[in-house]
């Protein structure tokens, strides 16, 4: 080996795994390292901000002696820079939806033209000319990407683009946007005078029905290899990533549609060329199915294309333009026809074709049109509602407050319609017990919230609430009422018993499935079964006692007399087990509506955590609900004083049930009593860490080779969330859950902290910022927060959590939904003042941004107002926009700062808006905003305004 040689390898093998005091440019100029770099989670800088910077450095031009400006030198240097952006974008996968979205038209352009170049394609080459099938399959997959990038360029151009407002002028950022702009302008047309070949290229590339492959990192390494080692393996049929053709069609049959969609706006006729691309489109995406991993289309734009598409080509005897749902309803509102909308609605609650938000925003519509003064629009909307809500029940999203509006005053025709609605949108042949449990539970809470005993006997007495819930749960909820009622004495003016129902067919099929739940005897089963399959061939039979606790614990009952005279063990076993039956059957039934569980239930679960039989292990699902159900129940006092401290010690359930317990004792304390909540934070963290393990190889290197959850926590993350989602008690889910959202708001690069209750009690800092995974964190934070409000769906300060995580994930209509529905829980709906530790400044602020960066800017010079102190710069700033998306000078009568109402007066003025001007006079000219007012009267007069204002926001963003 020579001494030159000798060196560059002892060089190598010393070169350290981190970068060295430079950029991150010049360190990943090696290869090796840039690949180690995008195997990281989350590599920083991302790998789109590589291409560009290898491009830009690529593509800097030269200066030469004679100070003259030279185009790049195509140098060694300059053709690596190439090679690493060309291998950045293959760890993408040449997903253009992510190329597009994070680099420039001028980068993306550079960064495809080279691509073609390393392809073979020679520069100057018409793409239309060149026989797609006849090339190497690398080389035709990089032309059609090249043609599809620019298609749909021309697309997205057309679309209109927000105005960024521009900050204080800089020259040199002036310029270079101003050169960005102009780049661009000019790519895109070229682009456009070439469009006519894109599309002839795609439209040949549909007939090529054959997989094709797109270069990857070792393609790549491969092409820059010389060309006597590389023995024609690119040339290949194998070599890259392979797109199946069925793949490739979906995309190039997508963009196609797109484009001549565009261009129909001056070719009526090009909408049929899309309507038949974008519905071969749906025709490939269903054959495919979720195993695409290389075909992401935007199926939610695409039903918008084909809807738009259906309304714009109206042949009648075309067989293909099937009237679809969207269309119907389409029809229906512009007609009036609102017994057929109903209809609709109605039968798409089973079949569940129509996005939640197309639904609410028909629902929002008819609203619209019925304050406008349709009173026969009332009872349109109470219909649309109820077959909104009820789709939401079995879809587990939380009840809309609408609803709640519309059933204040419910009465026999509306109970009558709800089960109506019920029945239709449930096929309980088919129905999972998942849906059957939630169809159960809506049905349940309806009652109990319901006065009049009589509508709630119209339930109760319903066939499909017969179905749904068992006889001792039917009979619990009598009870219930019972005791709820304090007006009627149940015992003297007894309920209809259920079993007075007259007998239907569907009634004797029940009676029968349950004697067949009973019978023991061979014989007397076989004649149930054919007297069942004489009525219905339809059902299942053997699954009719699904989680039938009863007959499950007489079973128990009856191996446990087996087992007890031969095998002690055994015994305990079974002891163990019908104990977990008894937690089950308890937290179903009695538990489920607030009744404490008996003392004997409560001693045998302490007792199992406490037992030590040889032989006999601890199972772990037992002792998770074991812990579970003591702190449901709060018994803190044993988890904190009495649990032995071997089983802390051994048991993690145990020992996080009594962080948990002794934690919420100590929450009314001071701060330093609260060491507990110390310790908690320490363990929910270590469960959070990832280990990060290292190897080191031959040449002396070290490697990361794995990124897992970590194993030092005393369990995983998984197990931690599957035990939280066991827990009901209000007070232990507010306590973790502010644990979760503190973690997610210490990380530091964190934009938008998260709000919650007792959150000041964990500490500020992490010792080991880079140990934890954030990314997990945010995910439990989402999780955790919806189940709590599936809990509790009015629980305050839980809807504020789930508000500031939509606004920190930039959904700002979402956050104003959530941040207004926690107002109006906690305020009788807005009738009452909102408590001030709900709409905080910190809240209102926020949903002061939202509204600004919805171009509702009315609504944020009103808002401005809640403030303690009224932010009049920024209500200043908002009246001056002229491109509010809001109602605008409606809102004024919301205004009782008479400072705003007076600068409105100006700006009118200045603007010669005359009639807006009035609106504004008028409204300083109410007697009651008087300067002169005593101070209640002023008071009561901004109150009055805040409770129409937030009411008007909440039929907005519900």
């Amino acid at each position: 080996m020579s001494a030159e040689a000798a060196d560059r390898e002892a060089a190598t093998s010393s070169r350290p795994c981190t970068p060295p005091q430079t950029s991150w440019f010049e360190f990943l100029l090696e290869e090796d390292l840039l690949e180690q770099h995008l195997r990281k989670p989350s590599p920083d800088p991302p790998p789109v901000q590589l291409i560009v910077q290898f491009l830009e450095q690529a593509s800097k031009p030269s200066v030469n002696e004679q100070n003259q400006v030279q185009p790049p030198p195509d140098n060694k240097r300059n053709r690596i820079l190439k090679l690493l952006a060309l291998k950045v974008a293959a760890h993408l996968k040449w997903d253009l939806d992510v190329l597009e979205k994070s680099l420039s038209v001028p980068v993306l352009n550079m960064l495809l033209n080279e691509l073609l170049c390393i392809s073979k394609v020679p520069p100057g080459t018409k793409h239309v000319d060149v026989d797609l099938s006849s090339l190497p399959p690398t080389t035709a997959m990089a032309i059609l990407l090249y043609n599809r990038w620019a298609i749909r360029t021309i697309v997205k151009s057309s679309f209109p683009v927000k105005q960024v407002k521009p900050g204080p002028p800089q020259l040199n950022v002036m310029n270079q946007m101003q050169q960005e702009k102009e780049l661009t302008e000019n790519i895109l047309k070229v682009l456009k005078e070439q469009a006519a070949d894109s599309i002839l290229v795609l439209e040949g590339a549909l007939k090529l029905n054959k997989d094709l492959y797109v270069h990857t990192i070792r393609t790549l390494d491969l092409l820059a290899m010389e060309p006597g080692m590389v023995n024609g393996e690119t040339e290949s049929s194998t070599a890259g990533l392979k797109i199946s053709a069925e793949e490739i069609q979906c995309q190039v049959c997508y963009d196609l549609g797109a484009i001549y969609f565009q261009q129909g706006a001056t070719n009526a006729a090009l909408h049929e060329n899309a309507k038949e691309k974008f519905f071969k489109t749906k025709e490939l995406i269903a054959k495919i199915g979720s195993s695409s991993l290389h075909c992401t289309i935007d199926e939610k734009r695409l039903a918008g294309y084909c809807q738009a598409c259906g309304v714009l080509t109206s042949s009648d005897d075309d067989a293909s333009q099937q009237t679809t749902p969207y269309n119907q309803i389409h029809n229906c509102m512009k007609s009036g026809n609102y017994q057929d909308l109903v209809k609709i609605f109605l039968e798409d609650n089973l079949a569940l074709s129509l996005p939640v938000q197309f639904r609410q925003s028909v629902l929002r519509e008819l609203f619209q049109k019925a304050q406008q003064g349709n009173d026969a629009l009332d009872e349109v909307c109470f219909k649309i509602c109820v077959c909104n809500t009820v789709c939401d029940v079995l879809q587990g999203q939380i009840i809309d407050i609408q609803f709640c509006q519309l059933f204040l005053k419910p009465n026999k025709e509306k109970i009558d319609f709800l089960l109506e609605v019920c029945s239709r949108s449930i096929n309980l042949e088919t129905a999972s017990e998942s849906l059957k449990r939630k169809m159960a539970a809506f049905l349940k809470n309806l009652c109990l919230g319901l006065e009049d005993l009589q509508l709630v006997f119209m339930i109760s007495s319903h066939e499909l609430f017969i179905k749904l819930l068992k006889d001792d749960e039917r009979k619990l909820l009598v009870d219930q009422m019972r005791k709820r009622s304090l007006r009627i004495n149940l015992s003297t003016k007894p309920v209809t018993s259920f079993y007075d129902i007259p007998a239907s067919a569907s009634v004797n099929i029940g009676q029968l499935e349950h004697q067949l739940i009973l019978s023991v005897d061979p014989w007397r089963i076989r004649q149930i079964l054919i007297e069942l399959h004489g009525m219905t061939s339809e059902r299942q039979f053997w699954t009719i006692s699904n989680k039938d606790f009863v007959h499950a614990k007489q079973l128990f009952a009856a191996c446990l007399e087996l087992v007890t005279e031969f095998s002690p063990k055994l015994r305990q076993v079974m002891l163990n087990e019908m104990l977990l039956l008894d937690i089950y059957t308890h937290e179903a039934g009695a538990g489920a509506a607030g009744e404490r569980p008996p003392s004997d239930l409560i001693s045998r679960v302490r007792g199992y955590l406490e037992m030590r039989v040889p032989d006999i292990p601890l199972r772990q699902v037992i002792a998770e609900e074991c812990v579970a159900f003591l702190l449901n129940w709060r018994e803190n006092e044993y988890l904190t004083m009495q649990v032995p401290l071997p089983l802390v010690q051994t048991n993690p359930y145990v020992k996080l049930g009594q962080l948990l317990a002794a934690t919420c004792k100590e929450l009314p304390g001071p701060k330093e009593s609260r060491r507990t909540a110390k310790d908690l934070w320490e363990v929910v963290v270590q469960i959070c860490s990832v280990s990060n393990q290292h190897k080191r190889g031959n040449d002396g290197r070290v490697s990361l080779i794995k990124h897992r959850e970590s194993t030092l926590g005393i369990m995983y993350r998984s197990e931690l969330l599957s035990f939280i989602k066991k827990l009901r008690e209000p007070l232990v889910l507010t306590t973790i859950l502010s644990l979760f959202v503190k973690l997610h708001n210490v990380r530091e690069d964190i934009v938008n902290d998260i709000t919650a209750e007792y959150i000041s009690i964990w500490p500020s800092s992490i010792p080991n910022l880079q140990s934890v995974d954030f990314e997990a964190v945010a995910v439990t934070v989402k999780e955790l927060v919806n189940y709590a409000l599936t809990i509790n769906s009015n629980n305050h300060f839980w809807l504020i959590i789930q508000a500031d995580i939509y606004f920190a994930t930039n959904q700002y209509s979402a956050a104003l939904h959530y941040y207004l529905q926690a107002g109006a829980v906690c305020s009788d709906f807005f009738n009452k003042m909102v408590p001030p530790d709900v709409f905080t400044d910190q809240v209102i602020k926020r949903m002061i941004k939202c509204c600004s960066l919805l171009n509702c800017h009315t609504q944020v010079a009103i808002l401005c107002q809640f403030l303690r102190e009224v932010d009049y710069k920024t209500a200043f700033k908002a009246l001056q926009e002229q491109n509010s998306h809001d109602a605008m000078d409606s809102y004024y009568e919301y205004i009782w700062d008479v400072t705003i109402l007076e600068y409105l007066t100006y700006l009118h003025h200045k603007r010669g808006e005359t009639d807006k001007r009035q609106i504004a006079i008028k409204a300083i000219g109410q007697t009651e905003l008087n300067a002169s007012n005593p101070e209640e009267v002023l008071q009561l007069a901004a109150q009055r305004r805040k409770k129409k204002f937030l009411q008007a926001m909440a039929k907005l963003y519900f």
